[in-house]
């Protein structure tokens, strides 16, 4: 049986730990400016997760994994959160080429946009809420939940 690590709307949600992914420490320097910018929906998304303040669950802000720095991750959960704003709009080819790789690694991501968090937190919350339940989720039969928001975007 898989170890519960919170419930959501009195659903349990089940830890899924991804073990031994690699790590670049030559990106460290990196990582530092990237925490240096306060992009603002970063900031605003990290006010609303940190300290688990969001159901319990650990965030992890800025975190490295392979040759990538990922908005935030939730290890317990093997989940990447993506705020996607205008840094992104000309890279295309490389989000694909990095959301593959991240992918073949078993994780799972929950992108948003920079503009949603600013301007429809809540909205951002629920439907992050939505997305953990699918496909962490879980009923005493091991059965996924079913969901019916608007945005299931993953790898």
């Amino acid at each position: 049986m898989k170890e519960i690590l919170t419930t959501i709307e009195g659903i349990p949600i089940c830890r899924n730990f991804v073990e031994n992914l690699s790590y670049n420490p030559h990106l460290k320097v990196l990582l530092k400016e990237k925490r240096k910018a306060r992009i603002l929906g970063e900031v605003i998304f990290w006010k609303k997760v940190r300290a688990k303040t969001f159901h319990k669950i650990d965030f992890d802000r800025q975190r490295i994994i392979g040759n990538y720095i990922v908005d935030f991750y939730v290890k317990t959960l093997g989940l990447i959160i993506e705020i996607d704003g205008s840094s992104h709009n000309e890279k295309q080819v490389y989000d694909g080429i990095r959301d593959e790789y991240l992918k073949s690694l078993g994780l799972l991501m929950f992108k948003v946009s920079e503009f949603d968090i600013s301007h429809n937190l809540s909205w951002v919350m629920k439907e992050l809420e939505g997305f953990i339940v699918l496909h962490y989720g879980t009923t005493p039969t091991d059965e996924k939940q079913p969901y019916d928001g608007m945005r299931d975007e993953y790898l």
